[in-house]
């Protein structure tokens, strides 16, 4: 209490300094609905931010172009997303490139079969679009990783064809020019992500990971978007967070999680996770001061 009687106000917590730097170079997804919430991307984002841009069954590409010419008119790089299932046929394909482009000063993407049981055309999984050549000049390719399995590519709930596709990539990035990396759906549990890195690693497969993190969001928002995207084994921490009545109201974020990594990194460094993409379920904001309040200070 000071002599005037005021309570002082608490100093803030000091940061974990170890998930301060693996935060570093973050990146961050929007879809155009989302993105038409955010009056000014430049005022809730490092400039230079790499921002993908989801691409849902049914959006029109026109959408997807604005999207991304307001992401570079504001000082972000925009990453959109290719889902080879929605694609028609190499003139589609070739369309959306040049208006990326022609438009948004494109180079940069991330290629995955896309969320679609059956394919609208004659793509039906991302190493169709890579060897097309379409991309020849991009800057950077990334590539989906599934820490968990994928049952689009592996029904019966195994990691075989995942794995498969991964070394063919890995071979594909040996002959490319693109910087190449994987990035991976939103996991809540630190220890299988480190033993599915290491898995991969020892299999031959030296891409950089982006690994994939919910931001703060409610736990019953978490729990539909972890059941609609398939996420497996990690559920189960927020089953358990759900049963926990003194947590079942707050929301979750994911500090505990990437803290864990953090940490593990930090005393290795030849860990392949290089940096951290995030899905903001509750929120772009809500996300971006998250990530604000535990990233480094900007100099």
């Amino acid at each position: 209490m000071s002599i005037l009687g005021f309570r002082k106000s608490a100093a803030p917590a000091p940061k974990d300094a170890a998930l301060a730097e693996f935060l570093q170079g973050f990146s961050i997804e929007v879809m155009p609905r989302t993105a038409e919430k955010v009056e000014d991307f430049a005022t809730i984002l490092p400039r230079g931010t790499r921002v993908y841009i989801a691409h849902i069954d049914g959006t029109p590409i026109d959408e997807m172009v604005a999207t991304a010419a307001r992401l570079r008119a504001e000082g972000m790089e925009p990453m959109p997303h290719f889902p080879a299932r929605i694609i028609l046929d190499r003139a589609t394909l070739a369309e959306w490139i040049a208006r990326y482009r022609d438009e948004a000063d494109v180079t940069q993407a991330l290629l995955l079969a896309g969320g679609v049981p059956e394919p609208a055309g004659e793509f039906a999984h991302s190493m169709q679009l890579l060897e097309s050549e379409a991309f020849d000049g991009f800057s950077r390719l990334h590539v989906a990783g599934h820490p968990e399995g994928n049952r689009d590519i592996d029904p019966d709930g195994s990691v075989k064809n995942v794995s498969e596709a991964l070394l063919w990539k890995q071979k594909f990035s040996e002959r490319t020019d693109a910087e190449m990396a994987i990035a991976t759906q939103f996991c809540f549990e630190a220890g299988p992500v480190i033993d599915w890195a290491k898995a991969i690693k020892a299999a031959g497969v030296n891409l950089p990971v982006h690994i994939g993190v919910a931001g703060p969001a409610k736990l019953q928002t978490l729990i539909k978007f972890a059941i609609a995207c398939g996420v497996g084994p990690s559920l189960r921490v927020l089953q358990k967070r759900a049963m926990d009545v003194t947590k079942l109201l707050l929301p979750y974020e994911p500090t505990e999680f990437l803290s864990e990594l953090a940490a593990h990194k930090a005393v290795t460094p030849d860990f392949n996770i290089a940096s951290v993409h995030v899905f903001p379920l509750g929120g772009i904001k809500t996300s971006a001061t998250w990530l604000k309040a535990h990233s480094k200070d900007e100099e």
